[in-house]
Parts: structure tokens; sequence; C-alpha cells
């Protein structure tokens, strides 16, 4: 039996006319419901979730060596590492801690001295100290034996990043020295040799700590190593084992595989957001050491980037002289590195980590290195952690100096050993290197602009 064309065109007229009788709000709230449901999941929202466990948190979840014994004597005394981890609950998702803390991230006030460092290969580096806004005079007015930390900044980070102000002001509270470690051409500071730095250039982290060191000898080096930060503080400790002076340190949401985090970065549509925000500013960076980049890469490939990897393949791995960004990136990864680790070190990292992958984490390879306790969260975005009503507080920053504080007062702070260095995991051709980073919060305000004649002397 055949269907009648024109019953059947009468049946959809007579929905199109039901459904025009119906109140535009209808619409509207239907609208707004689909809008609501799509974000909620875009943005990987957890509200709920909190909301029916009452805002409890999540516990801490620990990957260590069964004999480890930094995880028996000083992690299982923190306090709270061994709590719960709560979201600020008007920022439960991880894009909205990650962009909350970027672009406002209430960090605290306070100032900054600047003491200018010149490498050994022409290069200049800031290092700026935290003081006292009513005391210029307070970062040296310690005892000689006051314990420091060294806090390395993350990609597009210089000292006035907000995370790094909760971290330094937090730290320097307690009574110790703390000092930021700005990579090459950041913080206002210019590009003085064709000498520049990567996400695993590590001999600016070791000029520092060795200098710091040598004028500091009684004083106990702790180091904070964020994001990129963290991957080459890894690398670093990996690289020198029991040769360095570090008696202990931190590393927060580091990328550890940069190959994995390249690949992930790029997956989703949320993901490219942070890429493509990355990669405008490390742009921006370039524009302002444009005679430099324009003669050592490719200026026209660096305009044109549309991702950190076509920034990488036109800028850093022409810098670091490596045939392929595939290469650079294995070759500048920390993982290969953390069995070589000789010095107590507690990792952070969140689960929902949106520019950091937990798929990149080393699981294993923590497990067996009696020196390191892994500590996951399951919320926390990268590098925020907020907590609290008002957000005004990140978690990790409790979390890191009350390991520190703990490890300090224990025996078990790593004393420096002259022995081999471990044995390289990867042949590397990076002899020279450069990662571009650029800071969005404007440049730090220094006291010192200018080193001392003495300070030059030393420094060389």
């Amino acid at each position: 039996m055949e269907s009648d064309p024109s019953s059947s065109s009468n049946g959809y007229l007579f929905i199109l006319k039901g459904l025009s009788l119906l109140p535009i709000w209808h619409y509207l709230l239907i609208f707004t419901t689909l809008l609501i449901c799509f974000l909620y999941n875009f943005l990987e929202i957890h509200f709920f979730e909190d909301l029916f466990t009452g805002f409890s948190g999540s516990p801490v979840d620990f990957t260590y060596n069964s004999s480890s014994e930094i995880y028996s004597a000083v992690v299982s005394k923190c306090r709270i590492l061994h709590g719960r981890y709560s979201v600020t609950p008007w920022l439960s998702s991880p894009h909205l801690q990650t962009v909350f803390l970027n672009f406002f991230g209430r960090p605290p006030v306070f100032s900054y001295k600047r003491q200018l460092f010149t490498t050994s290969d022409g290069g200049t580096l800031a290092l700026d100290w935290v003081i006292n806004s009513d005391d210029s005079s307070s970062v040296v007015n310690k005892d000689e034996s006051t314990p420091i930390a060294i806090l390395i900044p993350g990609l597009t980070s210089d000292s006035s990043a907000p995370y790094l102000k909760h971290l330094a002001y937090h730290t320097a509270k307690r009574g110790w020295k703390v000092v930021v470690s700005n990579h090459r051409g950041l913080g206002g500071v210019p590009i003085t040799s064709d000498v520049f730095y990567n996400s695993g250039w590590t001999e600016d982290t070791r000029t520092v700590v060795n200098y710091l060191h040598k004028e500091n000898p009684k004083a106990p080096l702790f180091m904070v190593g964020n994001s990129v930060g963290a991957n080459i503080l890894v690398k670093y400790l990996g690289e020198e084992g029991e040769n360095t002076p570090v008696a202990g340190a931190v590393a927060i949401c580091s990328p550890w595989d940069l190959l994995i985090t390249d690949r992930f970065i790029t997956r989703a549509p949320v993901q490219k957001f942070y890429d493509k925000a990355l990669t405008g500013g490390l742009q921006d960076f370039a524009k302002s050491h444009q005679p430099i980049f324009s003669r050592l890469g490719n200026w026209e490939g660096i305009m044109k980037a549309i991702s950190i990897r076509d920034f990488d393949d036109h800028a850093t791995r022409l810098f670091a002289k490596y045939e392929t960004v595939d290469t650079y990136y294995r070759r500048c990864s920390s993982t290969p590195y953390v069995k070589s680790v000789a010095i107590p070190l507690l990792c952070i990292s969140a689960l929902d980590d949106p520019v950091c992958t937990k798929e990149a984490i080393p699981w294993d390879e923590c497990r067996l290195n009696k020196n390191i306790v892994l500590a996951t969260v399951k919320h926390g975005g990268h590098l925020a952690f907020f907590e609290g009503i008002t957000a005004s507080s990140l978690w990790w920053v409790r979390a890191a100096n009350e390991f520190l504080d703990v490890l300090h007062s224990s025996p078990y702070m790593h004393e420096q050993k002259q022995v081999s260095k471990p044995k390289a995991p990867l042949d590397s051709s990076i002899d020279q290197s450069p990662y571009i980073n650029v800071t969005q919060d404007g440049m730090v305000a220094a006291l010192d602009s200018e080193p001392t004649t003495e300070n030059q002397k030393k420094n060389k």
C-alpha cells in the first residue's frame, strides 16, 4: 500500500503549527539547558560530584617504593598531604581553575630585589630575591644557615606569575630566603648571547645552584620547579645524581614526557585552546627579541606558527641544534632521568591537569626510586589547586612547604657527594640550548637594575 504524500506533508505542517504555538521562553529554556549540559561536559565541571560528597574533597594518592625512608620518615608526617584536597566550589573544573589562576590568581603583594647574574657564555639571568616591602635589607639579614629555596618558573612565566608569587611569599613567610631563577630573556632582561634555554636546558640551573652554594656554603639549598620548570628540575637532578648540593626538592605539575604532552595538547578542542594561547605568548616573546630570533631562527615560520610544535620547529630546535622537533622532545624529557635522582623529591600532579596529562606520568620509574614520592590528586588543574570559598590560597603551596619543613628538620636531607655522574640515558646534541618563554603578567619591578662590579666578577 502506497502512502499518500499529501497526508505526510499535512502531518509535518500540523507538527510545525503545534510547535509555533509554544511560548518562546520554552525554547529559550531548552536551549539554555542544552548549553549548560554542553559546557558542563566540555569544561569537565565536577560541581555536582563535589556537592554529593558534601565538598569533602578527595584524598591524595601516593606512589613510592615500599622501602622508601623518604615516605616513611618525611611524607608520612605531612598532615596536609595526608588530608584531603577540597576544590573551591565555584572553580569546580580544571579549566576554570587554570584560567582563573592565569588571569586573576589573587597573588600576595610583596617586592623582589633583583640580582643580574652573568653566565660564562655571556648570557644574563635575573635572580629575584623576596624582600619585605618595608625593609629592603631583609634579604641579607638572615642567619648564614638559613635555608634557601630556589624557584624555577614554568613556560611563559617569570617571577611575576601569580602561582610563583603565592609560593615565594608563603615560603619566605616561614623565615626562609627565597629566590626565583628566571629563564633567559624573561622578566624584562635582554638576551645577551646566542645561548637560549629550552624545556630540557639544565645548564643555567646548574650554574645558579653552584653559585648560590658557593656564596652560602652553610645554607641548605632546596628547589621547587613548576611545569616546564619541574621538568628541568628533575632532569637536572637526574644528571647530577649525588653530586648536587641540593638538599631536597619538589616538582609541581611536570610534563615529564614532552612527546606525549605534545600529542595531548593538540588532541581535543579545549586542549588546543591552551596550545594556541601558549603559542601566542611565545610569539610575543620572540617579537621582543626579534633581532636575535630572526638571525638564528625562521622568522616567517615563527610568526605563522599556530601551535607550540610549530614554534619549536622554527625556533627552539634550530637554536638547540636538534634534527627534528620529536628529537628535541625526546632528548629534553625528564622521564629517562627519574631513575638517577639521588635526593629527596616530592612530585605533585593533578589527574585532571589540562596541560600536562596524567598519561605522561612515569608511575613505575617513580615507584622504583627510593628517593621519590609521587603525590597525585583527582582535581586541581594546572598549577592551580585553589582551596577555600574565596580561592585565596593554593593547596600545593601549603603541601610543598610542609614537606620542605619536615625534610629540613629530619636527618634525610641530601648531602653532596663527589662521585661519578650518572650516565646520560640518551646521547644529546644539546650543547647550547634555548626554550623561549613569555610572561603575560608584565615585568617584575626590580629594585636593583644593574649588577655591581663585585657581583659581575663573582658571576663570571
